[in-house]
């Protein structure tokens, strides 16, 4: 009898069972949604959605941790909501962290937009293994990376950022949202928090906005006042729809994958990119550490075009690949970072990370590949 507590439940068996709370057969095999805001405390039992403790939410945190390998999880209303939480909960101003360079656009914005004039302190690392140690000082609470990295695809090597982490008696904090569970575990790595914005790949279909939080339980318990504080919390029905949506997500993310590994080595060839940026790639440079720590190496991928075309035709020419700010989906989306993700960023810092006009990212649906291939081909011609 499958038992929702055995961690070493398969990916598949967890995607669907994961979580479940075996009800009165009247209430069928789905979770009910709970549509209440109001409930009665007289059992001694404090309810209320904000405090994270309906049904629907314990249900999907609960599943979420178990595809993570953690011991505890939080369901928030964005992946922003998630990381703020993180932030608020475990600095205080005078802190320090350090971020990985090149971290996500609204990760970015938040930091320098809100928590350094507030008195949070930071340091950039280049992701090189060897100088992380140098930067961490008496006051630094934690390490916060992504990988791979959005939307240059840069691989972390993530047990020896975990390990640099513990020896310093910091928290690692690693945002899995282009990887998903599927992909890669960062806890069976030693990471000690792990972020997504489960508007991508856990929703998989474009329209639910939440993010998560797993770890272990002592973790988890300090950051769930912070997230109460900030009011980062999800109704019954977005709630229902996430958790229907984690029961296919391995099945989406292994048709993403393979999509995402033949349309980059198609594009790798083709005449009018000058590269491809994507980990499955045997000259990628962060390849074989990808090798080592992905099961697979995920559906994103980036690309620029040569200096001789011009980016916003490509962009009038597909027909099935639409351009979109978000990604994760079912469907096939494209953008340009420098105009979506990461266009808050002053022109400086895109041209000192290489995001231009020409670097496209590529977010891989679960379409046929050669009808794929046709609208990209179609659309270098």
């Amino acid at each position: 009898m499958y038992n929702p507590a055995d961690q070493n439940t398969s990916m598949d068996t967890a995607c669907v069972h994961a979580g479940e709370e075996k009800l009165e057969a009247r209430f069928g095999l789905n979770t009910p949604v709970v549509t209440s805001s109001a409930f009665d405390y007289t059992d001694g039992e404090v309810r209320y959605p904000r405090y994270h403790n309906s049904l629907n939410h314990q249900v999907v945190a609960a599943k979420i941790a178990q595809l993570e390998g953690a011991e505890s999880g939080l369901v928030t209303a964005s992946g922003m909501g998630a990381i703020s939480a993180i932030f608020m909960a475990l600095m205080k101003p005078g802190d320090h962290a350090v971020l990985l360079d090149g971290l996500y656009g609204g990760t970015t914005d938040l930091i320098e937009g809100l928590l350094i004039p507030s008195g949070f302190r930071f340091s950039i690392w280049d992701g090189d293994p060897d100088h992380l140690a140098s930067l961490i000082t008496p006051h630094t609470r934690l390490v916060m990376v992504e990988s791979p990295t959005n939307p240059l695809m840069q691989v972390v090597d993530l047990e020896h950022t975990a390990a640099v982490a513990r020896e310093h008696d910091i928290v690692s904090v690693i945002d899995n949202t282009f990887a998903t569970p599927v992909v890669q575990r960062p806890i069976e790595h030693g990471f000690d928090l792990v972020v997504h914005s489960g508007t991508k790949y856990l929703g998989g279909h474009s329209d639910l906005l939440c993010g998560t939080l797993t770890g272990n339980r002592a973790l988890i318990e300090r950051l769930h006042p912070m997230v109460v504080r900030l009011g980062s919390s999800l109704n019954g029905q977005d709630l229902y729809l996430l958790e229907r949506s984690l029961k296919t997500l391995a099945l989406r993310v292994r048709q993403q994958s393979a999509n995402a590994l033949e349309l980059a080595q198609r594009l790798e060839a083709h005449d009018s990119i000058d590269e491809v940026l994507y980990p499955g790639l045997p000259d990628h440079p962060g390849h074989a550490i990808a090798v080592k720590q992905m099961n697979g190496f995920g559906g994103m991928l980036s690309f620029r075009l040569g200096e001789k075309r011009d980016p916003t035709q490509l962009l009038e020419v597909l027909e099935l690949i639409r351009p979109a700010i978000s990604l994760g989906g079912v469907e096939t989306t494209i953008s340009q970072p420098s105009r979506s993700s990461h266009a808050k960023l002053s022109e400086t810092e895109r041209q000192r990370l290489g995001i231009d006009d020409r670097l496209f990212r590529l977010s891989t649906g679960i379409e046929g590949i050669e009808d794929l291939w046709h609208d990209l081909r179609n659309g270098l011609a």
